[in-house]
């Protein structure tokens, strides 16, 4: 810990700088600062709320760590236990989660309402690939000028799309007018498997 005596400001700063840094951390031992904590010993029984003197005891006596498991409680709950080996498992298990979750991403196609049929089957088939690949789909159709007075094109190049599409995607979110642009959403047919 550092230590000063009404010395600099850049001292007080780092020393600010260093409990903020450990109390994001689990705190261990020395780093926990109530004066009471609830205890559980290293066989998962509770012996009580206990000063952290005697906390630090129990821990020396076993010759493992006071470790702060939940630092939001009245008062806060401290387990004697082998730190390294709890971090460890801690570490193992977010990985575990990691592998676990499936990252869907959006990818997104632009048409215009004068699109012709040869390149509506092209964005088609760029679509139905992204779709395969359990991708989500955004199409926008973008009106520019006297085109906003005629939505009703757009939404009409819109329903071929999801005709071409249908046997990879499914309408995920209906045609909504985003300014300029007319919105729809798809989702992959084997996402809901």
């Amino acid at each position: 810990m550092f230590q000063f005596y009404g010395g600099s400001l850049c001292a007080r700063f780092f020393c600010c700088l260093w409990r903020c840094l450990v109390i994001k951390e689990i705190q261990i031992n020395g780093e926990i600062r109530a004066k009471e904590v609830r205890l559980i010993d290293p066989e998962g029984e509770q012996l009580g709320i206990v000063s952290i003197e005697k906390a630090r005891a129990i821990a020396d006596e076993f010759k493992l760590d006071l470790v702060n498991i939940a630092p939001k409680a009245k008062p806060p709950v401290c387990r004697v236990l082998d730190y390294g080996k709890y971090r460890y498992d801690m570490m193992k298990k977010e990985k575990e989660a990691k592998k676990k979750q499936k990252t869907i991403t959006v990818k997104e196609l632009r048409l215009t309402p004068k699109i012709e049929t040869h390149d509506l089957n092209t964005k088609a088939n760029k679509a139905k690939d992204f779709l395969k690949d359990g991708n989500r789909l955004k199409v926008a159709v973008r009106f520019r000028g006297r085109e906003m007075g005629h939505t009703e094109i757009g939404r009409e190049v819109l329903d071929e799309f999801t005709e071409l599409v249908s046997e990879y995607g499914e309408v995920d979110k209906k045609p909504k007018m985003e300014g300029r642009n007319m919105v729809m959403f798809f989702r992959s047919k084997s996402e809901n498997k």
